[in-house]
């Protein structure tokens, strides 16, 4: 089995990976789902990444799991600290020296229109939605502004998954963004921006098959 570090997006908070967790643990895995510092004005990406890292200790076969901005935190993760497999959801693919801030305009990201449930949530019941909504927390703007460090994609095992009714980060352009980016094909399963919560037995599901295809248990 294996230990996950499940990486939430800006303005996000590690509770909104419990059901997918609980599904992980079910499995027989391990999980943590640290909340970044994403309030602090102080903390960039590499205190992000640590966070990640004190998060894990030293456990071993690790995975670690990216949704959205996580996908600027997760490689640096896996360049400071053994890691078995990165598996990015949804997430934003840097390249060195790219601030988050500018990676919309450096993909030729098509704007987005609607209200956040509608963008995040909208095959969440209206409640679950506003729940979730309630638990973000103001993103600072100072991990937007930093140039991703690394010189390269880590040497690592790496995964994509799609949500085919992102309406965020709409399937057909995100799979351009992946093949420019990582050179691999994104694998595709149902769900919104926030698959999480809509469909976290599939998601634990996919993580799970993700990990023993890898790690060979």
């Amino acid at each position: 089995m294996a230990t996950f570090a499940l990486v939430h997006g800006a303005g996000d908070v590690g509770s909104s990976w419990d059901l997918v967790a609980a599904e992980l643990r079910g499995r027989g895995h391990e999980v943590v789902a640290p909340d970044l510092p994403c309030e602090d004005d102080s903390a960039g990406l590499a205190e992000y990444s640590q966070t990640v890292v004190d998060a894990l200790g030293d456990s071993e076969d690790v995975v670690v799991v990216a949704h959205s901005l996580g996908g600027f935190t997760a490689p640096l993760v896996a360049a400071a600290r053994p890691v078995e497999l990165l598996v990015l959801t949804s997430a934003m693919v840097p390249l060195p020296g790219e601030a988050a801030g500018d990676w919309w305009d450096h993909t030729g990201y098509p704007a987005a229109d609607g209200d956040e449930i509608a963008l995040f949530f909208h095959d969440l019941p209206r409640d679950q939605a506003r729940e979730a909504l309630a638990k973000g927390r103001d993103q600072s703007g100072t991990p937007m502004r930093e140039p991703w460090p690394l010189d390269a994609w880590p040497d690592v095992p790496t995964r994509f998954l799609l949500f085919a009714d992102d309406r965020w980060h709409p399937a057909d352009w995100m799979r351009g963004v992946v093949r420019d980016r990582l050179g691999i094909e994104p694998d595709e399963m149902p769900g919104s921006h926030g698959a999480y919560l809509s469909q976290p037995r599939e998601l634990a599901e996919r993580l799970d098959g993700y990990q023993r295809s890898t790690l060979g248990h």
